[in-house]
């Protein structure tokens, strides 16, 4: 993970997340980039934007957390 990222040690911000990966553009790729950051090492993300994309669920933030939580096997788990 960057530690640009990294406004204090081991936080992400979602909007950063966002910001940084112009290349996601669904709600699933969004997902991939967040358990990359907790594989590589982040230990809390602060939920400081609605993610905007046509797919975002309804339950976006229980999602984000359980696929945060998981991290590496989230990715393990999409090959």
């Amino acid at each position: 993970m960057s530690h640009d990222l990294e406004r204090e040690p081991g936080m992400v911000q979602l909007s950063d997340l966002v910001i940084y990966n112009p290349q996601v553009g669904s709600f699933e790729g969004l997902l991939q980039v967040i358990a990359k950051a907790a594989d590589e090492g982040a230990r809390f993300v602060n939920f400081d934007i609605k993610p905007d994309f046509p797919d975002t669920p309804r339950n976006w933030q229980k999602e984000i957390e359980r696929v945060f939580a998981l991290g590496g096997r989230y990715l393990r788990g999409q090959s």
